[in-house]
């Protein structure tokens, strides 16, 4: 019995030591993040650099094809920037993973609607996440420089990637209000810092390539 006793100990022992280091390390993993990544990201579309492109990265549609809330704040912040002349050409990216769902798609509608033209937006249908959007933006549209717009809490890791990649991106913030759950989303950062952190260390390829689309070039 006492030999159980001390096996035990000594699981709960390595597992609570398990525990402190992975804290420890994705707790530094995101101060490293977001500390990088801070001096290229902006608040205000008056003091951000101007860019070429504009890359909006996808979020949620509603089964109406409507945009979600955090989605359309992304849209209209680009929107902006395209207004003040900050960009020329916006790259709409995100999940088209079905038929009945597409997010690049549903993104042009809603700046096709407000007046923006039709060669000024190209589309990436296979951005499943935020390191296959920067990666094909550079790899399939041959972006270099450019703007990113999301929420403040995902910038941090957007433009670390990119960063990373050795593009020169900024980060534009589209926080246009409080979001239902934030917090979470927050939360998911961590896992999603780690997950990015081991893509690039292993220099890994996005889900699907394809055949290259400058930007600088004619829409299709």
């Amino acid at each position: 019995m006492r030999l159980k006793k001390i096996v035990l100990l000594k699981i709960l022992g390595y597992l609570t030591l398990s525990f402190v280091v992975l804290l420890l390390f994705t707790s530094t993993l995101s101060y490293r993040i977001k500390s990088y990544s801070e001096p290229f990201i902006f608040d205000k579309a008056s003091e951000i650099p101007e860019a070429y492109s504009v890359l909006v990265l996808g979020a949620s549609v509603l089964p109406s094809g409507e945009l979600s809330t955090m989605l359309r704040d992304r849209v209209e912040s680009a929107l902006l920037l395209y207004e003040k002349g900050k960009v020329k050409r916006f790259l709409l990216s995100g999940d088209n993973g079905s038929t009945s769902y597409n997010e690049p798609k549903a993104m042009k509608k809603y700046l096709r609607e407000r007046g923006v033209p039709e060669e000024a937006i190209f589309m990436d249908y296979a951005g499943f996440d935020t390191y296959d959007s920067v990666y094909r933006a550079s790899y399939i549209f041959e972006i270099d420089n450019a703007i990113v717009v999301s929420q403040r809490f995902h910038l941090p890791r957007a433009i670390y990637i990119a960063r990373q990649m050795g593009l020169n991106f900024y980060g534009y913030n589209g926080d246009r209000r409080a979001y239902e759950l934030e917090s979470r989303n927050r939360f998911r950062e961590i896992a999603a810092n780690v997950k990015a952190f081991l893509e690039l260390a292993i220099n890994k390829e996005p889900h699907f390539k394809g055949d290259k689309i400058p930007i600088t070039g004619k829409n299709n």
